[in-house]
């Protein structure tokens, strides 16, 4: 089994393609392509974090996306999923993987993170705004660095742990 992350995908978001300059003609080519570029790396046995805003609120039903999409989903809900058909329980969750401890969320400004032994914060929502970007709040002595997962800055498919953990080190240097 291999574990993906993945962010802000909106499948069926007509907008989406321009707000974030999108290289699809239109959103039925963006849903193929995001689909088609999801199953040519997560196999059926592999796990994915989708870190929040899956679908957008008009379009197909998310079972119909989740249904063409390898592997088993774990949905974290986004700003964006509560008035769709997600209904993910789950708001954020701590992960250990490789002796890695990761705080998993949808926004970064919830990068609490940082109050539980400085874990490294995994998220989406910001799009393609930044890949890698470090928190300091001194007034609470709280700092983190968060690594962003949407499509949007990871060739517009799933990425893995060490994928992650590759360019993040490169960044922090």
């Amino acid at each position: 089994m291999i574990y993906y992350f993945t962010s802000d995908t909106h499948f069926g978001h007509v907008n989406i393609i321009k707000y974030c300059n999108r290289p699809f003609k239109n959103v039925e080519h963006m849903d193929k392509s995001l689909i088609r570029n999801w199953n040519a790396r997560v196999k059926k046995n592999d796990m994915v974090f989708h870190l929040g805003d899956f679908a957008y609120r008009n379009s197909l039903s998310q079972r119909n996306y989740m249904e063409g999409l390898n592997g088993q989903i774990i949905l974290i809900r986004g700003n964006h999923d509560s008035n769709n058909n997600c209904k993910s329980i789950i708001d954020s969750m701590f992960i250990h993987i490789g002796g890695h401890e990761f705080f998993l969320t949808h926004e970064p400004d919830w990068g609490a993170g940082g109050q539980y032994g400085g874990s490294l914060v995994i998220c989406g929502h910001v799009h393609e705004l930044w890949k890698f970007q470090h928190f300091d709040y001194p007034d609470f002595g709280i700092q983190y660095d968060a690594i962003n997962v949407g499509v949007d800055v990871w060739n517009y498919r799933p990425i893995t742990i060490n994928e992650i953990l590759k360019e993040y080190e490169k960044w922090k240097k």
